[in-house]
């Protein structure tokens, strides 16, 4: 089955454009997810929408979203208001500037997005952008809307189509200084950091991979819960100085 596209548009650099669609890089299928259960019978537990003051339950209608102004106050904002401000989408990439990749900081990036020429038509012109960004050895930037939210992303070449990675604004990465500030600044051993390294270099490349999840099998009616076995000591390594 072919991937299906989270986002279909144009890509344009100055006069050239072509349409393009944006597929998801990363999957979250293989992650391990786990339900909460009644132990006793198996069974799925359901929740419910309980009034904090009254404890009733509130039906689906009566749920409204709200922005807390004061403590135990809140502005209700209805789904037209929010329809009122959302951001108008060109379903247009326009590539805004060029940058280094290295001025990209590790911190900024969000999400991954393969991107593909949709269809036929604007395959060569699909085909000079990625080039043109290529040769410059740069990374283009430009902006598009996801989910009713505007990112910036980082375009590059990827094998014969783009790769795309939407990137974090500024007020969404933290400071790093409240988090290191109180580590002291070590002078190590010169005989220290060698058998680190030795130690490091002697592992074989495949040990250094991370190894994968084994398969887990859901307990479904009322089957008792299958317990998860601790891992196997010789895929344990630790070590120390």
């Amino acid at each position: 089955m072919a991937p299906r596209a989270n986002w279909k548009g144009f890509l344009r650099l100055s006069l050239v454009s072509c349409p393009i669609a944006l597929y998801p890089a990363s999957s979250l299928r293989e992650k391990v997810s786990f339900n909460r259960i009644n132990r006793k019978t198996g069974n799925r537990l359901k929740q419910q929408n309980v009034d904090s003051e009254t404890g009733d339950v509130v039906p689906r209608e009566d749920i409204a979203r709200g922005y807390e102004v004061g403590k135990g106050q809140y502005l209700v904002v209805e789904d037209d208001e929010f329809d009122a401000i959302q951001i108008e989408s060109t379903r247009t990439i326009d590539i805004d500037q060029f940058v280094p990749r290295s001025e990209i900081d590790e911190r900024y990036i969000d999400s991954p997005y393969y991107i593909a020429p949709d269809g036929q038509i604007g395959q060569d012109a699909f085909a000079v952008i990625r080039d043109t960004i290529g040769k410059m050895n740069m990374v283009a930037l430009g902006r598009v809307v996801l989910t009713r939210r505007e990112h910036v992303i980082a375009l590059e070449p990827r094998d014969r189509g783009l790769l795309g990675l939407t990137l974090r604004y500024p007020y969404e990465v933290r400071d790093q200084a409240e988090y290191f500030e109180d580590i002291p600044e070590l002078k190590l051993p010169k005989e220290m950091l060698d058998l680190a390294a030795h130690i490091i270099t002697s592992i074989p490349l495949s040990s250094r991979t991370v190894t994968k999840m084994p398969s887990l099998t859901c307990s479904r009616g009322k089957r008792p819960v299958k317990r998860l076995s601790p891992p196997r000591q010789d895929r344990l390594r630790a070590w120390s100085i």
